[in-house]
């Protein structure tokens, strides 16, 4: 039976908080072998992030610590002095991958040219997760999770439902810029490493945090340019109807009815009431010209369903609906 995909492989991971830990916590869950350095004085931030047990602040049981670190060994060191870097070089000398989140002027500072590691180890890859990138008129930037997802514009993107283009930019729960640049610096990473076999050779990530947000907004960031149009934030899809969030008794659902089969199983689900059958309802087109008349009819229906209840027949009649789960 094969091991793990990664087994094998070394990395060196430096930083703090989200974005390398979940990178290599990835990696390492996939057979690889993660070093992490953390600095012997305070270590790494996210030791200080809850949820604790009792909520009680205690370094070895954060819960966001424990869950970005599973798999992983650990050394404390202390990368400014001689001794800490002449550790630090040797380490370097026998990994595949170093990936950190220092920022640039943190980076150079303490000496992570690449340039130079490289020529300790030709085939190391590198990965650097800073927040604008390495170069450009922001890269000395800080920036932090809602710094982020506000210059990626997904603050701007954020938020559905009715009303929701009332409302001002929104941030998402927690720590998600760093989550998502840790899946695709991760990735980065992989394909740098599979690259190697072809030359020997590694090479330097340069991994903006702002770009990788800004990328996966689909297709919001190239519509300006392409079709001259601006994109908002997901209100329903005004051409096809139903396709929206509505309230239960218990909770809210999510409602997809944009093909014909689809819709004549909801009107199933219903009962087959005689208003569906009305012309203005025709077809979904008819459906979006008069989604205001069409909700009237809904609205009250949905309310007195349970979501598991309406989710489970529309999924029995092969329609997506979705229950808006909470945590």
């Amino acid at each position: 039976m094969p091991g793990p995909a990664l087994e094998g492989f070394r990395i060196i991971e430096c930083g703090d908080m989200v974005s390398a830990a979940y990178a290599a916590k990835l990696m390492a869950d996939m057979g690889a072998e993660v070093i992490k350095i953390e600095d012997p004085v305070c270590g790494d931030t996210a030791r200080q992030r809850g949820p604790f047990p009792g909520r009680i602040p205690h370094p070895e049981k954060s819960g966001l610590f424990l869950y970005l670190n599973t798999n992983k060994r650990g050394i404390t060191l202390n990368l400014a002095d001689k001794r800490g870097q002449a550790i630090f070089q040797r380490l370097i000398t026998q990994a595949d991958l170093l990936i950190h989140n220092y920022h640039p002027t943190r980076m150079l500072a303490l000496g992570l040219e690449y340039e130079r590691l490289a020529r300790l180890n030709p085939g190391l890859v590198m990965t650097s997760i800073t927040p604008f990138g390495l170069s450009g008129p922001q890269k000395d930037y800080q920036a932090y999770d809602l710094t982020l997802w506000n210059a990626g514009g997904l603050c701007y993107l954020n938020g559905g439902g009715p009303g929701s283009e009332h409302l001002p930019p929104l941030k998402p729960f927690g720590q998600q810029a760093g989550f998502q640049a840790g899946v695709h610096a991760a990735v980065a990473s992989l394909s740098a490493l599979f690259a190697r076999f072809c030359d020997g050779l590694g090479q330097h990530i340069d991994f903006s945090v702002q770009e990788c947000l800004m990328g996966i907004s689909e297709f919001a960031a190239i519509m300006p340019a392409y079709a001259g149009q601006v994109v908002v934030r997901f209100t329903g899809n005004k051409a096809i109807r139903p396709l929206d969030i509505m309230e239960c008794k218990d909770g809210w659902i999510y409602l997809c009815c944009v093909e014909e089969h689809q819709w004549q199983g909801f009107v199933d689900i219903m009962g087959n009431p005689e208003w569906a059958a009305e012309p203005l309802f025709a077809d979904r087109l008819k459906r979006a010209e008069n989604w205001d008349a069409l909700q009237l009819f809904l609205e009250p229906w949905v309310k007195e369903q349970s979501v598991n209840d309406l989710y489970h027949k529309a999924q029995a009649r092969r329609i997506p609906f979705a229950p808006v789960s909470t945590m």
